[in-house]
């Protein structure tokens, strides 16, 4: 059932009283009965980051430079943790000419190969349950207004295996539980992509804008691919002529209604849950039905999502309005929303317990960048920590009791 008017404004009064309750302070949450581990990327100074939160606070343990070339900025953007917590997968969004796949071994911290080449500012990462695979989002930041893809890598070889066009600036890259659907949206086509995992194939399409949702033709690039042509020295191997269509220049953006920046689906595989930046809103998309079950209003530009291991919360990072908010699933409403420790808030991940989420924020300019730490049963933020500038790209490794 849709959130109508009166249920909007009660959502969004709901969640400001919150946000202002847990500003004034409630019980002091409980102490941590372990210490974590989140990995986290700072774009713009070209580092990694293992940050450790437990009962001595919130502390950077180690800092990794990354990157080929010292006067290329080539900025750590998606993370991934493989299944068996030995290895960090992560993408660089610039580079000469683009972005790269690379794969660090946990610990040590130490580059397990030489990195691969991705397409145009590859961003969002997710790995397969198998750890064979690893499914990135060519953002395509800076390039003509085209459709883009999904990169896919062999991670035993590390080998880039298929490149998926979905459409375009495609965003968030997330697997389903059961490993055999891939989820993203395009930012600029108002769409939700599904990827079949066996055949590397888009096998549905949805439409996000307003009052057209709905499930779209499988070859249905969206509407940059109706106006721009690319040049023959962009063409790769995976773009067929009879796709694109005529001018060749970039085309300004198609007027958008939701601008999906990420699709998280649901513990049980069975929803899909979209952040409709531009909208202010998260749509729950029913994979069965391929219809939209539910719409949570947000506050200003909802980013990146996470739900815990339990199933019981989904997480949302409130980029333009440098905040985090809290949703109960079952009741669809919202429990908690917090101000992040600085501006420009990214990227979320979710300790296995279901107890903390660690949310990175990116700051400007020469601002640091920012790890909050927020405490989900105690709905509180107990920690923080300074890192590089624009942090954004954010992973859970690991937790171990305290002895």
């Amino acid at each position: 059932m849709l959130v109508n008017r009166l249920g909007r404004k009660a959502t969004v009064l709901a969640g400001f009283l919150v946000w202002a309750g847990s500003a004034a302070g409630q019980a002091k949450p409980a102490p941590p009965s372990a210490r974590y581990w989140v990995y986290v990327g700072a774009e713009s100074a070209d580092l990694i980051h293992r940050v450790r939160f437990g009962p001595d606070g919130t502390v950077v343990e180690r800092t990794v430079p990354i990157g080929e070339l010292a006067a290329e900025m080539e900025g750590p953007h998606g993370l991934a943790i493989s299944r068996d917590g030995k290895y960090l997968h992560m993408t660089t969004g610039h580079g000469f000419p683009d972005g790269k796949f690379w794969t660090y071994v946990l610990g040590p911290d130490t580059l397990a190969g030489p990195g691969t080449l991705l397409g145009n500012f590859p961003a969002s990462l997710d790995v397969s349950s198998d750890g064979a695979y690893a499914i990135a989002a060519n953002f395509n930041l800076h390039g003509d207004m085209v459709p883009s893809s999904q990169s896919v890598i062999y991670i035993p070889t590390r080998t880039e295996v298929a490149r998926v066009i979905t459409c375009t600036m495609p965003h968030g890259s997330r697997i389903d539980p059961s490993g055999r659907f891939h989820y993203s949206g395009c930012m600029m086509d108002d769409q939700l992509v599904e990827i079949d995992t066996r055949t590397f194939k888009v096998s549905r399409r949805f439409s996000l804008a307003k009052g057209k949702e709905g499930p779209l033709s499988t070859d249905d690039r969206g509407e940059m691919a109706k106006h721009v042509t690319l040049p023959d020295s962009k063409r790769g191997p995976e773009v067929d002529p009879a796709d694109v269509g005529h001018g060749g220049m970039r085309h300004p953006m198609t007027p958008n209604t939701c601008s999906p920046t990420w699709a998280q689906p649901s513990v049980d595989g069975r929803l899909v849950y979209v952040a409709c930046n531009k909208a202010d809103e998260i749509v729950e998309v029913d994979r069965e039905r391929w219809t939209i079950r539910r719409r949570f209003p947000t506050g200003r530009g909802v980013y990146n999502l996470a739900t815990t291991p339990d199933g019981r919360l989904l997480v949302a990072t409130l980029k333009q309005g440098s905040g985090v908010q809290v949703f109960d699933l079952a009741a669809g409403t919202v429990v908690a929303k917090f101000e992040s420790s600085t501006t420009v808030t990214h990227g979320v991940a979710i300790s296995a317990d279901s107890r903390y989420a660690f949310v990175s924020s990116e700051g400007v300019g020469a601002q640091p960048g920012k790890v909050d730490v927020y405490d989900l049963l105690a709905l509180a933020k107990v920690g923080t920590a300074d890192v590089g500038q624009q942090a954004s790209g954010i992973a859970f490794w690991k937790q171990e009791p305290i002895r």
